[in-house]
């Protein structure tokens, strides 16, 4: 799924300046640079449908209008009659596009953010755009931005529970962000950044689950949760870092990658609330595949991404880990936020899925410096036949990939032959290990 135009971009985005021949240029105002508007709306879904993403739009709640996201739902998912529905076959789409997710607004309780406002304005902005845009399809899907500003010690009804409150019956997911980094370059802190994210998934989980007990929302499915921003990003977060043409560029290494796969492996456990996760970006600046004008190379945190958008489909199983734990020195996050601290942080960090006979168990081996040997039971049923072991490591936990060098990679291990209700397996230092083979019931 691509979200589309962006983050702090969309805030003072106008749809319409990027569709058409005739393109606006203007002053982009989130991160100081030209927008030329040669690639706009009809070029995005040229690209979603040659790559086969899902298109995920977000409008403007910044400086935009709630005329102009109705409008924009009008242009794209309209078959014909209309004007905006009449422009986009002008502009040469004959179909509707039939864009189903729709944000409303990125990080509004930010300060940073063009237009931001209060939770009991955006909540008013967002319930009104929203009934315009459901009126022109009603079939879409609305997102309400959360709380990106995450402070632990505030009032839990500042932000999130107070749009929760007044959007209960309006909006299908609520999406939260989350940035970490290592910047004390203390390695079992920063690894234990997911369970961070986990953590406030949990407590967002508990206050949806108590405003659905006051909506009347008929038939309509439970709001989930959205992590539609999620990644590493540090390096690049000073001043001189994010500006000019090489802005935001992170040069991701092994730790990070372990980092990604604790994040994803968190999104599998939690699969009950959490229906989306869309890591922030795509190429180059925070991204898994980094390119230049001769060459791209794998980051190494394509690695992890890859082996779950490949394989883990289907059913979250319930998984209990008992192994050896460790307790965090206090940390800070990321940008905004206050520091924290992690208590019985397991070595293993386990995720598993279940799909027509196949079982996949992902497994993240924190310790920095020790293989841990464990056993793998399952309680219902056998396994059986030959499992299939992908692992991401490198030589150590600064080991990074640059063009024409891929220290840190997936790598097939000899396939493990199993029979009956036990798999043992000893899982590397620093490793992030994917199992996959049969079960019997």
């Amino acid at each position: 799924m691509g979200r589309y135009p962006g983050g702090n971009f969309v805030s003072n985005y106008h749809w319409l300046d990027g569709v058409g021949p005739d393109r606006i240029p203007r002053m982009e105002l989130a991160w100081a640079r030209l927008e030329t508007n040669k690639f706009g709306t009809d070029e995005y879904m040229k690209f979603c449908r040659k790559t086969g993403i899902e298109p995920y739009f977000s409008v403007n709640m910044g400086t935009g209008t709630i005329e102009e996201a109705q409008q924009w739902v009008e242009y794209c998912n309209v078959k014909e009659g209309p004007y905006f529905a009449e422009l986009r076959k002008k502009n040469g789409c004959t179909e509707p596009y039939g864009i189903k997710y729709w944000s409303l607004g990125n990080e509004m309780d930010g300060f940073w953010q063009m237009g931001h406002l209060s939770a009991e304005d955006y909540s008013k902005k967002a319930r009104e755009a929203a009934k315009l845009m459901r009126l022109t399809d009603p079939s879409i899907k609305l997102i309400a931005a959360g709380s990106s500003n995450y402070r632990p010690n505030a009032d839990p009804n500042e932000w999130n529970g107070v749009i929760l409150n007044e959007l209960r019956d309006v909006v299908d997911y609520l999406a939260l962000h989350m940035y970490v980094g290592n910047p004390d370059n203390n390695y079992y802190n920063f690894l234990s950044t997911p369970l961070v994210l986990e953590q406030r998934t949990k407590i967002v989980k508990g206050m949806i689950l108590r405003e659905m007990e006051k909506a009347q929302r008929g038939n309509r499915p439970p709001i989930y949760i959205a992590w539609d921003e999620y990644n590493i990003w540090y390096r690049a977060r000073t001043d001189e870092s994010m500006q000019g043409t090489r802005a935001l560029e992170e040069h991701y290494n092994l730790e990070d990658a372990l980092v990604i796969a604790g994040f994803l492996n968190a999104f599998v456990r939690n699969a009950d609330i959490v229906k989306m996760a869309n890591m922030a970006q795509l190429v180059n600046v925070i991204a898994p595949v980094f390119t230049n004008e001769t060459g791209m190379f794998r980051q190494t945190i394509y690695f992890p991404l890859a082996l779950f958008a490949n394989n883990v489909h289907g059913t979250s199983l319930n998984v209990q880990v008992n192994c050896d734990t460790y307790d965090t020195e206090e940390f800070f996050i990321g940008l905004g936020e206050s520091t924290t601290k992690q208590t019985d942080v397991p070595y293993l960090d386990v995720s598993a899925i279940y799909k027509d006979g196949e079982v996949i168990i992902c497994v993240l081996n924190r310790h920095k410096d020790k293989a841990i040997t464990t056993d793998l039971i399952c309680q219902t049923g056998g396994f059986t036949g030959d499992f299939k072991v992908y692992e991401v490591n490198g030589p150590d936990i600064k080991a990074m990939n640059d063009f024409g060098k891929e220290l840190v990679k997936t790598v097939n291990r000899p396939d493990v032959k199993i029979k009956g209700d036990l798999l043992t397996y000893s899982f590397p230092p620093h490793s992030f290990t994917m199992i996959k083979g049969n079960i019997n019931k």
